[in-house]
């Protein structure tokens, strides 16, 4: 049983079911991310999880109790929206400790919490602000020094960083990220931004059209997705998905694929991906842009790097790294390479594959092989 437990939920609007059986364990100060794309269901759980929205069937339960008919003001949670929700007429003080006054907390009680949390988010200096007087990073700070005054059993955060330009958007990422390492609190994080999911969560489930695809760790999910949608949607580039027959070849298992000029290789498999059961089959060949990249770039430490001529498509500089797609099995293909490589367009170029960072997928069932 874990901190939080949502518990085989289910959600339907009239005949329509849109959250299937869902069942995640949240231990208490874990972070924990749901991500999909817009209408998988996301929002919709982290509604039911604060009473907002109803439960069609299951249970969703807080540090043991059952809270499927309990109030949302008596669930001990507290929310940040993305649309912050500060009321305009009110201080920044005012703001938040306006739920505090609500619940009756006396005035010296109320007083202590602000100036913690304000200190904490270091805006002392806006709390006689009003709303219309801040920028959307210090709403934003403001949103969340109105629920971390209340000290609840669990955060939840709905897209609220969704409404900043990028580099606000990194900077309150950071600020999320910390104050989660200070507080140890109980996170349940919704984003549609696959980069939040990864560099907040200690937990990731994400999520497509109400079905939990994939509940893992960021490494287990970046590394050993799940299905072909976990492999397509985490990832920036995505992972390769590259259409492949497996081959035996001197008793080593490979995947067939052609280069850009139609000419078949072999890329040997690791130990780690054996798509033995698939030999002289069809397979979907999953391997990230960063696992391609020119010789002297590729991991000194993997005991696989492959060698694949091929010819250079385009090039795209990023600053830090170089991009360069090329074709193979008829797909356009990322590779990751230092900004320095020598590489050009239409080059004939030797590519360094990491196979021990390929995966396999079956066609058919979009599930990853192993």
């Amino acid at each position: 049983m874990g901190f939080l437990d949502i518990t085989n939920v289910t959600k339907s609007y009239g005949a329509v079911e849109v959250l299937h059986k869902v069942d995640i364990a949240v231990e208490e100060g874990e972070f924990l991310v749901l991500v999909g794309p817009s209408g998988c269901g996301k929002s919709t759980l982290l509604n039911m999880i604060a009473g907002l929205e109803g439960i069609t069937s299951g249970e969703v339960s807080i540090k043991g109790r059952v809270v499927n008919d309990v109030h949302p003001s008596k669930r001990n949670i507290a929310m940040v929206f993305q649309s912050y929700a500060l009321y305009p007429n009110m201080t920044v003080a005012q703001n938040m400790t306006f739920g505090l006054e609500m619940h009756g907390v006396p005035k010296p009680e109320r007083e202590r919490a602000l100036a913690d949390v304000a200190r904490l988010l270091q805006i002392e200096p806006l709390l006689a602000r009003k709303p219309g007087q801040l920028s959307g990073g210090q709403r934003q700070r403001v949103a969340m020094g109105r629920a971390l005054v209340r000290n609840p059993d669990v955060f939840l955060f709905d897209e609220p960083l969704s409404n900043l330009d990028a580099k606000l958007r990194v900077d309150m990422r950071t600020e999320i990220k910390k104050l989660h390492h200070r507080l140890g609190t109980t996170i349940v994080y919704v984003t549609h931004d696959q980069i939040e999911a990864m560099t907040l969560s200690t937990r990731i489930a994400v999520m497509n059209k109400g079905y939990i695809q994939q509940l893992g760790t960021p490494k287990e999910i970046y590394d050993q997705p799940a299905n072909l949608f976990v492999a397509a949607f985490m990832g920036s580039p995505s992972m390769n998905l590259l259409p492949a027959t497996v081959v035996e070849h001197d008793g080593a298992l490979h995947a067939g694929v052609t280069d850009a000029d139609g000419t078949a290789r072999l890329l040997r498999f690791s130990a780690g991906c054996d798509p033995r059961g698939y030999l002289g089959r069809k397979i979907v060949l999953g391997i990230r842009p960063e696992a391609i990249t020119d010789p002297d770039g590729a991991d000194r430490k993997s005991g696989n790097i492959q060698h694949f001529p091929n010819r250079v498509g385009i090039t795209e500089p990023s600053g830090a790294d170089t991009f360069v797609t090329s074709e193979i099995a008829g797909r356009d293909c990322v590779a990751r390479m230092r900004a320095d490589a020598d590489v050009r367009p239409g080059q004939a170029f030797e590519f360094a594959v990491n196979m021990d960072k390929a995966v396999a997928f079956d066609p058919v069932t979009e599930r990853r092989i192993g």
